[in-house]
């Protein structure tokens, strides 16, 4: 779903290991799920899985967690997902410069499987050696 087609009242939702409390902010410009540098853009998702994968990946110790965030801001698509690697928005991921407001924890989320998880890590190892895992902040 594209960002100018979200209904009100869609639950968004943003995997990490960030140590975050339901009230806090998640702001741009820190270290990235996927890079080691701030980033200008927060990024978020309306469905589940694309949410698991950012917990489960994210850099850091700890667990990973999946926090029910609401935009504080305007959001658009985001162009490192829709349309490049997957035609439409079928991960229903967006961006924003704003921070995003933590309203909730999912405390129940199933990870996927240790051969999906370790295919995806070698996927994206092997992005980075052919230097596609650059990240569109435009």
């Amino acid at each position: 779903m594209y960002a100018k087609d979200v209904p009100a009242g869609t639950t968004f939702y943003h995997g990490t290991k960030a140590d975050l409390e339901v009230g806090d902010l998640i702001a741009p410009g820190f270290g990235s799920n996927f890079v080691g540098r701030g980033l200008k853009h927060v990024y978020f998702s309306a469905t589940l899985d694309a949410a698991t994968w950012g917990a489960e990946l994210a850099k850091g110790e700890g667990r990973g967690r999946i926090f029910i965030v609401e935009p504080t801001g305007p959001f658009e698509d985001d162009p490192n997902l829709t349309d490049k690697r997957f035609p439409g928005n079928v991960t229903a991921s967006y961006r924003s410069v704003d921070p995003l407001r933590i309203t909730g924890e999912v405390k129940d989320w199933v990870g996927h499987s240790p051969e999906q998880l370790q295919h995806m890590k070698e996927s994206l190892a092997r992005m980075g050696q052919e230097g596609s895992d650059t990240i569109i902040e435009d």
